[in-house]
């Protein structure tokens, strides 16, 4: 009884280590060190850029692409509840094992329904980003948490920059070098293979990587017999209404689902995010349409290559901002207000597109580049900060499946706003000369309309911030 009583003690005061413990010796780590753990931050970013430029390359494809989204939607709450059981390390591994197979078939599909079978099969196999967003905050310190969930962010902008650019100068290579690639050559048969496998390639350097990732999920197993005896006097001491009924891991885990779908703060974040995802993804759609549109349908007629350097000084400026500006905004302003901050700034910004397209030369090249550099890191600063809400409105043990259910409803609406986004602008080029918002006008201005609405969702009594950090 002495001992149980130990244990009752130090477990009350949270300062309780198991030996062989993976999460006690992070816990331990994180409570020595109070720098950046600059490292593990490293290793997230390369894992979650894999995983982001895996999921970006169904932009080859076009539909195809929706398959890969379906496929995660009907998974990620799975991978998230094997990621609470046995560690977020198996899943991330597993993943990248995935990613490397099946992106590679991907590249070598001889039809449509191969094509759409090998997306699907990566999107419910692949269950990385769920353990990862849950990696992120376990793994720093919580004054570097904002830092850590920036990170997955940066690398998802990153990720939507890589993934068009990639296919944009890598597919049908056949076509556009003809003096490096043959018609008759493996890339002329397949003409999406060299970017998939040039994807394959940096995901298996990533599965080789992830075995040196340390595990964060707290598994208690040396004093099991311990631990079922506090709990059993914990519920003496404190009563049933309290403890509740004495219910095994088993059963904790089969109900953990129940209470997260009833956990407030976590489902008003999950649902103003997927409305942010929604929008963020048919404005990507609508900004690669608008900019190689003609200017006589108000675009801007650039072509691929203009547009994708237009990305890649956005990415780059977005990566700067992430990693050394928004910290310190989010520490100032709070999760919440940083993103409501972000929603409204996009919305006059969103505005100004039609008149930038009236412009030219040097004047329109800055213009364009600034606004899309500050929409990008807006966007990721909502992101972020949602991110934040989620894992901090539940505990460790239920982090991974949080994140999955998070996943699974931002892929269906990741699904829907390409296509949502691509119809859109097509219904409004046909608008050019009514009276009433012609044109792109429209696209923005439904696009600012989706804006507003999930700026209005991040205020009481919808969005609940959660009381205490778990």
């Amino acid at each position: 009884m002495a001992e149980i009583n130990e244990v009752l003690l130090k477990k009350k005061d949270k300062v309780e280590y198991f030996e062989n413990c993976p999460g006690c010796k992070i816990d331990k780590l994180k409570e020595s060190s109070h720098g950046l753990p600059y490292k593990h931050l490293f290793f997230l970013f390369i894992v979650v850029l894999a995983a982001e430029r895996e999921e970006d390359i169904g932009y080859y494809a076009g539909y195809v692409g929706s398959a890969f989204m379906f496929g995660r939607a009907l998974t990620s709450v799975l991978w998230g509840m094997i990621a609470d059981r046995y560690g977020r390390k198996p899943v991330i591994l597993f993943g990248s094992v995935t990613l490397v197979i099946f992106n590679t078939l991907f590249g070598l599909s001889t039809n449509f329904w191969m094509a759409v079978s090998t997306r699907f099969l990566l999107g419910s196999l692949s269950g990385i980003l769920g353990p990862m967003r849950a990696y992120a905050s376990e793994i720093c310190r919580k004054e570097y948490q904002a830092l850590g969930l920036s990170i997955i962010s940066t690398s998802w902008g990153i990720g939507l920059v890589i993934g068009p650019a990639l296919g944009g100068f890598l597919a049908q290579p056949a076509e556009k070098y003809p003096n490096i690639f043959s018609e008759e050559s493996l890339f002329g048969r397949f003409p999406y293979l060299l970017p998939c496998l040039l994807i394959s390639i940096f995901a298996l350097g990533v599965a080789v990587l992830s075995c040196w990732l340390p595990e964060t999920l707290h598994i208690h197993t040396k004093n099991k017999v311990l631990e079922d005896s506090y709990d059993a006097l914990e519920a003496t001491a404190y009563g049933p209404s309290e403890k509740g009924n004495m219910q095994n891991s088993e059963e904790r885990h089969q109900f953990s689902l129940q209470s997260l779908l009833k956990n407030w703060p976590l489902m008003s974040s999950i649902i103003v995010f997927c409305v942010f995802q929604l929008h963020d993804m048919a404005y990507s759609e609508i900004f690669s349409l608008w900019a190689v549109s003609p200017r006589k349908y108000g675009g801007l007629s650039y072509s691929t290559a203009d547009v994708g350097e237009v990305l890649a000084v956005s990415g780059f400026g977005l990566l700067l901002f992430q990693l050394f500006l928004y910290p310190l905004v989010e520490r100032f302003f709070g999760p919440i207000m940083t993103s409501r901050i972000g929603a409204a700034l996009s919305i006059p910004l969103l505005s100004s597109y039609p008149f930038i397209a009236t412009l030219s030369g040097l004047s329109l090249a800055l213009l364009i580049g600034c606004a899309s550099l500050l929409k990008n890191v807006l966007a990721v600063s909502i992101t972020t900060g949602l991110f934040l809400l989620q894992n901090r409105a539940v505990s460790q043990g239920e982090r991974g499946v949080a994140n999955g259910i998070s996943l699974s409803a931002m892929s269906l609406f990741k699904a829907l706003g390409p296509a949502g986004g691509g119809s859109l602008f097509s219904w409004a080029q046909k608008r050019q000369n009514v009276a009433f918002l012609p044109g792109d006008h429209m696209v923005f201005f439904v696009l600012n309309v989706i804006e507003a609405i999930g700026l209005l969702m991040t205020f009481k009594p919808f969005l609940a911030e959660p009381a205490v950090d778990k």
